[in-house]
């Protein structure tokens, strides 16, 4: 008998997907010129920039780490340039996909699999002198991306704030 998807990933995939409509809501009512608005003061990066680098711990974790959605890897180098809304939410859309998909298949056991951080990560770290990074459980990856993300959306709240705009909000 085949194991059934696991309830901790049904719970964290009901969550994520009210944080992730949130996000795609508040990012469509952005203009381009809101996206380069700088989070709260000048020398913090913009808005878009906030919005590329939660995008690009989706694609690492997800992709680069799991091996989920190959095909939304090869777009991440076209997001770190964006300033377009629309362009922003149709990578985080299929960043999504990926998430879901991926969280739809895992059982109780996917998420106990231990998985080995990226050869080219590794060196990464070497070369700056960095330790390197130890595997990580499926279960810890996917609670590290959420709790990245739920941090990101307090930032992304307060920069919408201070600039006037409605803020991120998931209720």
């Amino acid at each position: 008998m085949a194991e059934q998807a696991s309830p901790l990933v049904t719970f964290y995939k009901l969550g994520w997907e009210n944080h992730h409509q949130a996000l795609v809501k508040t990012i469509a009512q952005l203009s381009a010129e809101q996206l380069a608005n700088n989070l709260v003061a000048a020398h913090y990066i913009s808005i878009g920039e906030l919005l590329a680098h939660m995008i690009a711990a989706r694609i690492t974790w997800f992709c680069g780490w799991m091996g989920e959605g190959k095909a939304a890897r090869e777009q991440w180098h076209e997001v770190q340039s964006r300033t377009d809304p629309a362009e922003l939410i149709a990578i985080f859309e299929k960043t999504w996909q990926v998430i879901s998909s991926a969280m739809d298949r895992w059982t109780s056991t996917d998420l106990e699999q231990l998985i080995l951080p990226p050869a080219s990560h590794q060196a990464w770290l070497r070369a700056k002198g960095l330790e390197e990074e130890p595997p990580h459980t499926r279960q810890w990856i996917i609670w590290h991306v959420l709790e990245h993300e739920i941090h990101h959306g307090g930032e992304l709240s307060l920069a919408l704030g201070t600039h006037g705009l409605d803020d991120f909000y998931t209720w």
